[in-house]
């Protein structure tokens, strides 16, 4: 069966009729008479090429979610039960303070001058009042004794001595900041200078209320002059004690800014 018509120059029954009597080594009929393998050949790994190209990347993908699938661990979501309330009317149980430990002691009575018949006993070694705590009595114990802590410890203040600006609880004056004001009101005496020379204007002082809610350290940021700012100084220095500022629960020192007004009417 041809599959190349005759015409077509590497038709095999052609190319033997051709080279019947020449030299079949020579390179053109080497050439015609693989030429249509190679061509089969050539068109077998293209096809397999495109299939490569084409399904590689699609396997690859598959692949990975597979992977992933696989890696993926399903959880068991574990509900716990809620604790049970705590039952605060009834306060806990206090703690269990050990006994102080007992220091070893060995019994020395002053020596008499005794009959060896009436001894009662013989008085300890030196050897033995070296090692042991001498007492009125033997008893068992610890030589070493280390002083143990008081059973209610003096803690110290972390903030004593510390100023604060802001707290949990701010200084007040008794009975609020409208009692601060009618007792600003009622005391100021408006210095005579300052009214002659018609001055006026607002007087900033700032104190610490200490923890016993006591004035101290007051001075003025900001004043007006004419005598305005010694007064606003006289009448804060003599103001009754606050109500302390407190943070964590104790009494601590506040910074305390106040404007003392001096208008003239």
């Amino acid at each position: 069966m041809r599959i190349l018509g005759w015409d077509n120059a590497v038709n095999p029954e052609r190319v033997e009729l051709v080279f019947a009597a020449r030299n079949k080594e020579y390179g053109a009929y080497v050439i015609r008479k693989k030429y249509q393998r190679r061509v089969i050949m050539a068109l077998l790994y293209s096809l397999i090429g495109v299939v490569v190209i084409v399904g590689v990347p699609k396997l690859l993908e598959v692949l990975s979610k597979v992977q992933l699938s696989s890696k993926t661990a399903v959880t068991d979501v574990v509900t716990l039960a809620e604790p049970p309330p705590i039952d605060k009317s009834t306060p806990p149980p206090p703690p269990v303070i050990p006994p102080p430990p007992v220091q070893q002691t060995i019994k020395f009575t002053p020596p008499k001058v005794v009959k060896d018949e009436e001894a009662e006993e013989p008085p300890p070694t030196q050897e033995e009042v070296k090692e042991v705590q001498v007492a009125t009595q033997t008893q068992e114990g610890l030589k070493d004794i280390v002083d143990l802590p008081p059973e209610n410890p003096v803690v110290a203040d972390p903030d004593e001595g510390k100023v604060f600006t802001v707290v949990e609880e701010m200084p007040t004056f008794p009975g609020g900041e409208e009692k601060l004001f009618e007792y600003l009101q009622r005391n100021i005496k408006y210095p005579p200078v300052a009214r002659e020379n018609g001055i006026q204007g607002r007087v900033y002082v700032t104190f610490v209320v200490d923890k016993d809610g006591k004035i101290k350290d007051a001075k003025v940021l900001r004043g007006v002059q004419g005598g305005c700012d010694e007064e606003a100084l006289r009448v804060v220095r003599n103001m009754p004690d606050w109500k302390p500022g407190r943070q964590n629960g104790r009494n601590v020192q506040v910074q305390y800014n106040l404007p003392v007004n001096f208008t003239l009417k």
